[in-house]
Formats: C-alpha cells, structure tokens, sequence
C-alpha cells in the first residue's frame, strides 16, 4: 500500500483567495449601501424588534450577526470532523478508515474559528445578543428585564467567554491528539497509537455531548433570550451533523474525481450517503418536535419563537422557513432514497452542495429574526460574508489535507476498508 498525497496548485489556491476577495468586495458594497440609506428602512420594525426585546437593525448589528453566524456555522461543521473520527474510532468501524483523513482535517478550522468568534463577542456582543446590556439587570432602570435577570448566573459576559475560551481549548486539544495519533501510527505502525485514540474519542464523546449543547445554548439559543427549548442543544447538533457529513462527503467526491482516494469506491460513497439520507430524516424529526409541542401547546411565550418565523416580521421569514424544509428534509429524502443513488457521484454533490446552502439557511433562521428583525434580508453582506467563510474554510481545510497520506497506511483497519461492500 502506497501513501497517497494531495498537492494542491497554486491555481486552487488562488481561486480560494479569489473567492475571499469577491466575498470582502461584496461584504463592502452591502455595507457602503445600507450606510447610505441613512437608516430610514428600519424605523418600521422598530415596534418589531422591541416587541422582540431587541433593538432595530442598522449595518453594524448586520455585518456581527452574519460574522457570528457563518462563524457558527463553519465552526460546527469543523467540529464535526472531529466527532466522525471519534465515533468511529469508539465503535471500531473499519469501513470509514479510507476517508478519515478528510474529517481529520476539516478540524484545522476550529482555533481559527475561536479566533474569530473571541474577537467578533467582544466587539459586537450588544449588536448580537440582547442579554449583554447592563440595564436590563438594574432594577431601577426602565430597560430591566426580570426575565433576564433572572438567567445573570448563567448569562453574564465574563462566563459566557470563559466557556467559549473552554469549548474551543478542549475540541482542539483532541482533535490535535487524534490527528497526531493517526500520523504516528503511518510513520510507526503498530496498534498503541490506535488503542489509544480509541481511548482519546471515548473522552472527547463525553465532552463533545456536554459541550454541543451548552455551546448551542450560548451562541444560537440566547438570542432569543426570553425563549427556550429543551430540544435545542439537539436541534442545532442535527444541524451541525448533517452539514459536517455532506462537507465530508462532498470532498471525498471532489477528491475522487481529481484522481486522489483511490481505493475508495461506490461502497463508500454509499455508507456515506446512508448517513446523510438518516440524518436529514433525525433533523426533520427534531424539528418537528419541537415545532409540534410548542405550537400544539400555544403558550404565547412559547410560540412567538415560530410566529416570528412564519407570520411576524412582515413574512420577512417564510420563504426562508419553508425553503429550508423542502432543502433540508424533502429533496434529500426523496433523491438519496434508492441505492443507487447513493453510490452516484454526481447525485451525491448536487444533494450535498444543496445540503450546505440549506442548513446554512437553517442557522439564518435561528440567528436573524432575534437580531435583525423584519429588517433583515439575503444580499451582498450576507453572500459577501459567507464567500469569505467559505474561501477561508478551504484554504485552511486543504491545506491541512496535504499534511498527511490520504491513506493511512498502518492503521489495523485498513485493509478491512479496502475490501469494505455494502
């Protein structure tokens, strides 16, 4: 067995420079023509947005939100990477070995991630999220907000940044012991390493389970401050999941069709696909149960969460409610559903590149009605701000995929995920 490298062309990479660049470009267009409107656009969902606990929307609140929710976005789908090593790692797979190195590397992006979400919190925490503002826990000021104050032991601005400094230290302190562990075993051989990155997962499963869900707590869920749902940590790791799955295998696709992955073939593209078919499916259920109960139950502190999202808001939202749907549970069902679908190259990187774009709207819809109010939209900033992720994403994701083999040589599953049929 022979080591597989990916070189990357200096013409790749200044494509993924070129995307960041038309992102910055289109970043600024947006913002020199929501500046020049003067701000008049807003004054109509100012009742809105207080109504909502929140202020009305200008460029800066604009530009923070979609900063913080590509960030989250692209974030989880890095984490993701480390969760599939993990997990497969913990349940002795052997069919997934020929395509670890693509999850491996998608965790390179998480210290730049913590990066940018440390330094986008301390300048745009008030634009972002409600609960920030000292008034509401001063109770003899006219903003106090009982409700509010009331959460002050859990949300508070020196706590929330030492759990954010917590999560992004220990996601990227396994994965780095994981992928160090997976290249000492190429350069060793032998079953140590192995042994002991089961060990590493099973620790890191039981942090990530802890952390997936505070962290969806802290960056999506206190938006919303007044609103809660037990199903949230849930909803947002499905949504998570399922993106890191189609980000995965959407590489191994794009890496297969330019002559790299070898020994992978349909088998694999088709375990891949059963997880991404099951886990649209797991989404849809957890959004529909939590859509069910609350509105079933029609408790206005409760549904306004979803009345914001359908009715509220001047309808700014229900394309977008209703597209995600369609996107994220109907196509993926309806197309992945035959096996043969599964094992199509070409069906997988349509489903996935609409998988990407869907539960990127996905996170739109948690993030912008709390925030930007009836007055947000989809144009230059937010492509603008999602091309520069995404350019930023690839430069770091492949350039971590050039650090080792495609192949890992030593691991003792390997030949058991060559000679893997479904």
């Amino acid at each position: 067995m022979t080591e597989e490298r990916l070189i990357i062309s200096r013409k790749t990479n200044n494509r993924f420079f070129l995307m960041i660049a038309v992102g910055v470009v289109l970043l600024i267009a947006g913002i020199i023509i929501m500046a020049a409107g003067g701000g008049g656009e807003h004054h109509a969902e100012g009742h809105e947005a207080a109504a909502a606990g929140h202020e009305a929307a200008d460029w800066t609140t604009r530009l923070f939100v979609n900063l913080w929710m590509n960030n989250v976005y692209f974030t989880g789908i890095a984490l993701i990477g480390t969760f599939f090593v993990a997990f497969n790692y913990v349940a002795y797979s052997g069919w997934s070995i020929l395509v670890k190195r693509v999850p491996e590397a998608l965790g390179y992006f998480l210290p730049v991630g913590g990066a940018i979400m440390l330094l986008v919190f301390l300048f745009g925490s008030h634009d972002i999220f409600h609960w920030t503002h000292e008034g509401l826990y001063d109770i003899d000021s006219p903003e106090y907000d009982p409700i509010i104050a009331g959460k002050s032991g859990y949300l508070n601005t020196p706590f929330f940044l030492v759990r954010m400094v917590v999560y992004f230290a220990l996601w990227t302190l396994f994965t780095m012991w994981l992928r160090r562990n997976s290249i000492n075993e190429d350069l060793y051989g032998g079953t140590d390493y192995y042994h002991k990155s089961i060990r590493l997962s099973a620790m890191f499963l039981v942090i990530f389970g802890i952390t997936s869900s505070t962290s969806a707590w802290d960056w999506v869920l206190s938006i919303d401050t007044h609103w809660f749902s037990t199903m949230f940590g849930w909803y947002v790791f499905s949504s998570w999941f399922v993106s890191g799955l189609a980000a995965i295998t959407l590489a191994v696709v794009f890496l297969k069709q330019n002559g790299y992955l070898k020994l992978v073939n349909a088998n694999h593209l088709h375990d891949l696909g059963k997880y991404v078919f099951a886990f649209s499916i797991f989404w849809t259920y957890i959004w529909f149960s939590q859509f069910l109960l609350y509105w079933y139950a029609n408790i206005p502190e409760e549904s306004i969460y979803f009345i914001e999202r359908l009715g509220g808001n001047g309808g700014t939202y229900k394309w977008v409610f209703f597209t995600n749907l369609i996107v994220n549970f109907a196509f993926p069902f309806l197309v992945l559903m035959t096996r043969d679908a599964k094992r199509q190259m070409i069906m997988l990187k349509i489903v996935m590149i609409a998988i990407l774009v869907g539960h990127w709207l996905d996170f739109y819809l948690m993030m912008m009605p709390g925030t930007m109010g009836a007055s947000a939209g989809i144009g230059f900033i937010e492509i603008g701000t999602a091309l520069t992720f995404l350019g930023l994403f690839l430069l770091v994701f492949t350039k971590g995929l050039t650090k080792a083999s495609l192949v890992p040589l030593n691991h003792p599953f390997l030949q058991e995920s060559v000679h893997h049929h479904v």
